[in-house]
This record gives C-alpha cells, sequence and structure tokens, in this order.
C-alpha cells in the first residue's frame, strides 16, 4: 500500500475526533504507564516500514522503532504472513504441549549460540523481557544459593519487582516497600562523562580497578578472603545501556570484568533485550567484546513486535533438565505458537539478510550525517573521539551498527540539556515540521542518565534517502528548538 494510501485510510477511519479520544484517555486509561511523559499524546491509527500515521494521516518519520522491537520495519510483509497464516493453522496451544515451531526456534538459537561461544546450552521462553529476566534471576539462584547480584548504574532490566531490583533508577522502587535484593549498582564506563573524572586514553580502566578491590578484603562486604566465596551470585550486564543511553564501554572493559568474576564463581549474565537481533550490527551486542556469557535475556525484536516472545540462553550446566527440572518455572503465554512461528520466521530472515554488513554500513552513514550536524550545532560535541564543534549543543554522538545515541548539552558541549531534548522531542511529535516539502513528524526516544540523549534505532531496511530526511527532520527541529523560549 503506497504512502498516500495509508494517509487517506487513517482519515477515512476516524471515528473520533483527536481530543474526544485524549479525553476518554485521560478519564478511563491507567497513567502508570510511560504514554504521559509528554503533556499531549500522539494517537497513532498505521504504519509501514519506518513510518507512523496519526489519525489525521499525518506521516512519521521513526528513528526508535518501538524500543528495537521493530527492527524488521513495520508491516513486514514476510513476517505478518506467517502470522495470519499460523492464525489460521495453531493459534493456541498451552504451553504444557509441543508444538513444532517451538523446537525449531529453540533449535535455531542454542545452534547459533554454540557456533557463536563454542558452548552447549538450552533456551527457555516466556513473554516479556521482564519475565524473562526473572526466570534468568531464578537460574542463577538455583545455581549459586545465593540471591543477591552485581548490577550497573544506568542499567535497565524492566519494572517487575524483581527486574526493579536489579535497575538502578530508585524512582522504579520508591513506591513499592523495601527491596531487600537490590543489586549492589557498579559505575558503568560511560567514558564522556566518567564518574572517576577520568579521560578515556589515559585512565588504564580505572573503574574496572575500583570494582576489583571491592574483593581485596572481607571488609569491602562483598568475599570471605578465607575462602574466597562472594555474596554476590551474578553480574547482569547490558553490553550496551539502553535506556541508559545507548552508552558504548571501551573493547577490552567486558573481558576484564569477565576476568575478575570468574575467580569468585560469579556469573555473567547478558541482556541483550534492546540489542539483540543485530541491532548492533551482530546477532549479540556482547559478541563485539569478545565474552561469552553465562546466560542471555532476550525479547523484543524476536518477533518484531508481533506476538511477543522473550527467552534465556543458558549454558547447559545451569539448565540441564537435572538441575532446572520441569515446573521449575512457568508462564501461561510463555511459547504461543503465534509468536513462535514469527520468531522462528525472523531467524530465517536473518539468515536470508546480510545484516552483519548492512547495518553498520547504515550506522556509519546515519552517524556521519550527525558529525555534519555537530559541526554547526555546539549542542553536539565529541564524535567518536573526534572533536570538531562549531556550535557546542550537540553533545557526543556515538554509535554501534544501528543503535546510536546524540547527547544534547549545553552551549559547552558537556552540561546535560534536557530542557533542548524535550523541546526536540516535542516539536518532532507535532507532526509540524516541513523537512522534504511537506508536513511531518519525527519520532524519538529519550534515554541517559540525565535525560538528554536521542536513542536511535531505526529499522534495518532504513534507506539512505530516509535516513537524510531524519537528520533533515532533526535539523530543522533543533533550529527551531533553539529560538524556542
Amino acid at each position: 500500500m503506497s504512502e498516500k494510501s495509508l494517509a487517506n485510510q487513517a482519515k477515512d477511519e476516524v471515528l473520533f475526533s483527536t481530543d474526544e479520544l485524549l479525553a476518554q484517555e485521560a478519564k478511563y486509561c491507567s497513567w502508570g504507564d510511560t504514554v504521559h511523559y509528554v503533556d499531549k499524546p500522539n494517537i497513532f491509527k498505521s504504519s509501514e516500514g519506518s513510518y507512523l500515521y496519526d489519525v489525521e494521516g499525518i506521516e512519521f518519520l521513526d528513528l526508535q522503532m518501538w524500543y528495537s522491537a521493530a527492527n524488521f520495519g513495520y508491516r513486514n510483509k514476510r513476517l505478518n504472513s506467517v502470522l495470519k497464516k499460523q492464525i489460521d493453522t495453531l493459534p493456541q496451544l498451552a504451553c504444557q504441549y509441543l508444538h513444532e515451531e517451538k523446537i525449531r526456534l529453540a533449535t535455531k538459537l542454542a545452534q547459533r549460540n554454540e557456533m557463536s561461544f563454542e558452548a552447549k546450552g538450552r533456551i527457555h521462553f516466556n513473554v516479556g523481557g521482564s519475565s524473562a529476566l526473572e526466570d534468568s534471576l531464578k537460574l542463577v539462584r538455583n545455581y549459586a544459593g545465593r540471591s543477591l547480584v552485581f548490577a550497573f548504574m544506568g542499567g535497565y532490566h524492566g519494572r517487575t519487582l524483581a527486574a526493579s531490583a536489579i535497575t538502578s533508577s530508585f524512582r522504579y522502587r520508591e513506591h513499592f516497600g523495601h527491596f531487600g535484593d537490590r543489586a549492589f549498582f557498579v559505575p558503568f564506563p560511560y567514558c564522556f562523562r566518567c564518574p572517576y573524572d577520568k579521560k578515556k586514553d589515559f585512565c588504564d580502566f580505572y573503574c574496572l580497578k575500583q570494582f576489583e578491590r571491592l574483593f581485596e578484603t572481607e571488609y569491602h562486604s562483598v568475599v570471605n578472603k578465607k575462602n574466597n566465596k562472594c555474596e554476590f551470585s551474578a553480574f547482569y550486564v547490558e553490553a550496551v545501556q539502553g535506556t541508559g543511553g545507548y552508552i558504548i564501554p571501551p573493547q577490552e572493559y567486558f573481558s576484564g570484568l569477565k576476568e575478575i568474576l570468574e575467580r569468585y564463581d560469579i556469573l555473567f549474565v547478558d541482556d541483550e533485550i534492546q540489542m539483540g537481533f543485530f541491532r548492533t550490527g551482530k546477532f549479540w551486542a556482547i559478541e563485539h567484546f569478545n565474552v561469552t556469557p553465562d546466560i542471555i535475556v532476550f525479547g523484543k525484536a524476536l518477533t518484531n513486535g508481533l506476538n511477543p516472545i522473550s527467552g534465556i540462553w543458558a549454558k547447559e550446566k545451569f539448565i540441564s533438565p537435572e538441575v532446572f527440572p520441569p515446573g521449575s518455572t512457568h508462564s501461561t503465554f510463555s511459547s504461543n505458537p503465534l509468536g513462535t512461528a514469527v520468531g522462528l520466521e525472523v531467524m530465517k530472515l536473518i539468515e536470508d539478510s546480510n545484516f552483519a554488513v548492512d547495518v553498520p554500513k547504515k550506522g556509519q552513514y546515519l552517524i556521519n550525517r550527525f558529525k555534519s550536524l555537530q559541526k554547526k550545532y555546539p549542542q553536539i560535541g565529541d564524535v567518536s573521539g573526534l572533536v570538531q564543534k562549531k556550535y557546542p549543543q550537540i553533545g557526543d554522538v556515538d554509535g554501534l551498527g544501528l543503535a546510536l545515541r546524540v547527547e544534547m548539552c549545553g552551549k559547552d558541549g558537556y552540561a546535560p540539556n534536557k530542557e533542548l531534548t524535550d523541546k526536540i522531542v516535542e516539536l518532532g511529535l507535532s507532526g509540524k515540521l516541513t523537512a522534504g516539502g511537506r508536513r511531518r513528524g519525527l519520532v524519538l526516544d529519550v534515554g541517559g542518565y540525565y535525560k538528554n540523549v536521542f536513542t536511535l534505532a531505526p529499522s534495518f531496511y532504513i534507506t539512505e534517502k530516509e535516513i537524510d530526511l531524519g537528520c533533515d527532520l532533526f535539523e530543522e527541529a533543533l533550529s527551531k528548538a533553539l529560538k524556542k523560549p
């Protein structure tokens, strides 16, 4: 269907005005989700490729693709057709019974990990990312017999109670009582804003050495030096921090961390919910860092945002039937056949594609466009270590594959500028930008420790023409935001 047809369809099918729908939403919908992070939420009617269309038919270029859940584009015909076929064959089945798609999907995932990490393991499915993360915690506790874990400052692992306990934001725990199993939060190697005020090229991994110092004596509270046992059972990491602002650590950081963890039998758990399935140019983001995790948690893009499936992969010794027997965990919809059918087709699509080449190539093109913007606007500062600022509002631009960060700053190129970030988001969602010769909108996601980072995660099928359009729309919004009181 053409863009014009989609826009006309959206217009023709409006039954209520936007104001009427928003009034109903304000009265009958919970505000406990993230909808009301903006003052006036948008209502979208249709989507295709890299675009969303609102109830008036206005086209919005989406540069965040549902937090990386829709990596393969909206209304992907290949994936949608598989879902429609499955609806007419085996749409429902209790997860205590087997179906072919579940077995084949688990096999493909496990075999890929065996090839990548030279480690045998198994797959356990669930529905949402937080649920899969809780399953991983069961594996960790079952193996180690201990409940406490390490996690990173800036890390995000979900908002169920257990996931909130290892997510660093106190805001997600504040109203829900005492969290006795709260993680021990360790500073992430956020080199643009080093928590130790060091410079990347000269720090000699000072942050890693500070973590290692925790194990020097029992009086640092984590280890019994008489038997070398640690009170903490695992370290939960995101290879590239997601909600924290798409922060990429130095290349050697995780191998150094893993070496410390192995001395004390602490498991390395890799959360790939946002970065998995080639978002960074490799199947798993952790593959960039030459580390083999003990457990991987995944979700989101496995079904391209269609019937959700999440899951965990774990090495055999943590998940074999002898140590993790039937009934150890369960969810009614955990391996629903609609989700497994789409997930299996996603794996086939990946096998048929060349994302290992295409994703980094498109990511570099997008970074280069923002480097050009950085030379004009001082709010965009350091770009992959290259400082060439004419204006400072863009403080840091970096990326891995098609996971890119644009950190907005003050005129010094460093002070976080949340106000400017919010103005740009508002202008994008207004649908009143005109780059490209007609009225459009721009969908952006914001993360970062100071909520001043645009986390860009476009469709893998985005074209260079659409990247150019996205950068033009962003520059238009930025220019207007700088003039806006």
